[in-house]
Formats: C-alpha cells, sequence, structure tokens
C-alpha cells in the first residue's frame, strides 16, 4: 500500500515504514533504550533524505519518552533537581545542534555531516559495548568476578566546584560535569535524530555515579525535553517534520516494543550487550560503506535560491 509523504515528499510503502517501527520498537523493548541511532538510518536506507529522517524521528523519540517519563515519575524514580541541570546544559546543545544543522543544509553538505557523524559515533560506541560484552562473557565462563565500584565513590569529577546536593540521587556532585553531559545530548539528539540514552546512560552511571535506580528515568526526562525542542525548532526553521511519517512510526514502535520487552527479559545481561554492541556497530559500518562505494547517481539537484 502506497502514501505519499508531503514533507518527504516521495511515495513509501506504508507496511515497510510500519514494520521498521515495529522492528526498531522491539529493539528498544528488548534493551531499554531509544531506537533512533537504528530508525534514523532505516529511514535513510529506504530513500527518505537524511534532514527528514532526523527530524520526524526526534518527534518519534519525543512522544515514545512521554510514557515512559510519566512511568518513572510515578514510580518516584526521577531525580527532579538532576533532569533540571541536565535540560540547562541540554537545551543549550539541542539549540546549537539544530543552528549547526541549518547551516551545513545550506551549505549542502548536511548528508555527509550525518553520515559521519553516525560512523564516529556507532563504531566506537559498538565496538566497545561489543569488547566489553565478549569480555564479560569470558569472566563468566571461568567463574571470575568482577569488583565494581561503589555508586558512591569518588573520582576527579566529584572534586569539581560548583557542587549541589541531589536528594533523589543520594548524591553530592559539580553541576558542570551535568551540564556538560546535557549540552553534549541535546546537540548529537538534535544533529543525528538519536535520544542519546545509550550514552546518556553509561555516563551517568559509570562517569558521574548516578545510582541506577534513578538514572533512566532521569534520562527519560532529558530525552522527552530535548526531542520534543528539537522538533519545534526543526518544525519551525527547516520545516522538516513530516507529522504522518511519524506517527506511523509511533504506532509500530509502541506494538513491537510490548514484546521486545518480554524478550528482553528472557536473555542474560552481557548476550544483551553483545547483541546490542554489533547492532550499533554494524549501523555504523553500513553508514561507512555508503560513504566510499560508487552512488548510482553521480549528481543532485538542490535549490539554491534566486538572488534578489
Amino acid at each position: 500500500m502506497q502514501i505519499y509523504l508531503p514533507i518527504a515528499d516521495i511515495p513509501v510503502n506504508m507496511f515497510l515504514i510500519l514494520a521498521m517501527g515495529m522492528a526498531v520498537g522491539f529493539v528498544s523493548g528488548m534493551f531499554g533504550i531509544g531506537g533512533g541511532f537504528l530508525m534514523t538510518p532505516l529511514l535513510i536506507f529506504v530513500g527518505i533524505s537524511p534532514a527528514v529522517a532526523v527530524a520526524s524521528v526526534s518527534s518519534h523519540i519525543a512522544a515514545s519518552s512521554f510514557s515512559g517519563a510519566i512511568s518513572y515519575w510515578r514510580r518516584r524514580a526521577i531525580d527532579p533537581a538532576l533532569a533540571a541541570v541536565l535540560l540547562c546544559g541540554g537545551v543549550i546543545g539541542t539549540a546549537l545542534g539544530v543552528w549547526l544543522f541549518t547551516v551545513m543544509r545550506s551549505l549542502g553538505q548536511l548528508d555527509l555531516m550525518i553520515a559521519l557523524s553516525y560512523v564516529v559515533l556507532l563504531s566506537g560506541v559498538g565496538g566497545l559495548m561489543l569488547w566489553e560484552g565478549l569480555g564479560a562473557m569470558r569472566r563468566a565462563r571461568r567463574g571470575e568476578t568482577v569488583t565494581l565500584r561503589r555508586s558512591g565513590s569518588h573520582g576527579w569529577i566529584h572534586g569539581l566546584p560548583l557542587k549541589m546536593r541531589f536528594k533523589r540521587s543520594k548524591i553530592y556532585l559539580s553541576v558542570l560535569p551535568i551540564v556538560a553531559v546535557g549540552l553534549l545530548i541535546g546537540f548529537v539528539g538534535a544533529v543525528m535524530g538519536i535520544g542519546g540514552a545509550f550514552l546518556l546512560i553509561p555516563i551517568m552511571i559509570y562517569l558521574l555515579r548516578v545510582p541506577t535506580g534513578t538514572v533512566i528515568g532521569t534520562a527519560q526526562v532529558l530525552t522527552l525535553a530535548t526531542m520534543a525542542i528539537a522538533t519545534l525548532l526543526h518544525a519551525l526553521t527547516n520545516h522538516l517534520v513530516d507529522a504522518l511519517l511519524a506517527l506511523i512510526l509511533m504506532v509500530g514502535g509502541v506494538t513491537g516494543a510490548q514484546f521486545g520487552a518480554r524478550a528482553g527479559q528472557r536473555i542474560r545481561g552481557e548476550h544483551l550487550r553483545v547483541l546490542l554492541g554489533l547492532l550499533i556497530l554494524s549501523v555504523g559500518v553500513r553508514f561507512a560503506i555508503e560513504l566510499v562505494i560508487r552512488p548510482e547517481d553521480l549528481f543532485t539537484i538542490r535549490d539554491i535560491g534566486t538572488s534578489p
């Protein structure tokens, strides 16, 4: 069944887009992270322009994060003070990301920037996750135990000034690294169309030493706010948000997430990390291949406007 996407300006098979939404929702439910890092590349691979894919997936991620944030709020698993400090950096980072997005689009280099960003980020993160997961599996086979640092243990970050007490998370930490992390996640999300949870959660747990009980819910709040702002800015400045595309993805994503959550409960943690690392790494490699192979069309047509 072919439908026409008005903003993307191409006809697509509705069932294909719905199936993509379900597949990404399944992955999101299985691994407990947002699927923007997978959804945006899939849309690009089926012919939707990177600009429209990034802007439209931002709205999809914002909608998906809303239900998650409400659920964690009811369970009191969100640190409001920590979320507020993260948002201080997240709002600035999102605005900077949309500004760079707009500038690169006007220069005709947006597609290249998005592709390179995915190659660098996903290849690096996927490779690290795969290495850590394989190491955990080897240790489990040998019966070795790993002594983890406690969530309250201190590092050099805890010696920074401008400290603030976060009562819900029970930590006393400088606001500087928290704002910096929020800025990074907002910037990356606006440029690449990803929620950034697969980056934010490990950083908060292993670098900032935030207890796991409040990490996921607080990350959901930051994702919701930054993606909502990114969607609004993309719609106002670039007019690239395809509401019909986002709606179809949401329907598929919500359905697939239910099955993914059940499947994820049956797989061991280290196996999940290996699978996720392979998935992230494969997407990065796919983008790298796209950059070096000879394209079918050796030229593109771009509207550069007319001078007065």
